[in-house]
């Protein structure tokens, strides 16, 4: 009987506790991105590939940037380890490894404490070939 007891109280502790956890989730808010694609045009390989995605809090609580999230050959170079308040602007800087000639199509994602909770930010653009005097040369020459 008094292990029935033990065993009860346990339990309805454990959901008092459950109780106080959910009261004390993280609030959702809403965010602004100046772009969520940043299109670098056409550079040349070895170019400088840091770019970086400017938002604002524009909701009522702070937001939180848990997580990015890259599938590509791609770098987070910094994010925002703090909330951002409300009203405040915020950066998440990217680079793109440019020794790699060919497109970019390429999709990060910020996990937050938005309705959305993941947001996805895109890089496009191409690299091309480094120009070498060689090739102006050449190019010349069809002249």
């Amino acid at each position: 009987m008094k292990n029935i007891f033990l065993l009860l109280t346990a339990i309805g502790f454990g959901q008092f506790i459950n109780a106080q956890d959910e009261s004390t989730l993280d609030k959702t808010t809403t965010v602004k991105f100046v772009e969520t694609t940043i299109d670098y045009g056409k550079i040349e390989k070895g170019s400088n590939g840091v770019r970086t995605f400017t938002f604002t809090n524009t909701g009522e609580h702070p937001l939180k940037i848990y997580n990015i999230y890259s599938a590509c050959n791609c770098d987070i170079v910094a994010q925002p380890e703090e909330p951002i308040a409300p009203g405040e602007k915020g950066e998440i800087k990217v680079k793109y490894d440019t020794e790699k000639v060919g497109p970019i199509v390429k999709t990060i994602t910020a996990n937050t404490n938005t309705k959305e909770k993941l947001i996805p930010l895109n890089l496009v653009g191409e690299v091309l070939p480094a120009s070498t005097d060689n090739n102006d040369e050449e190019e010349k020459m069809k002249m």
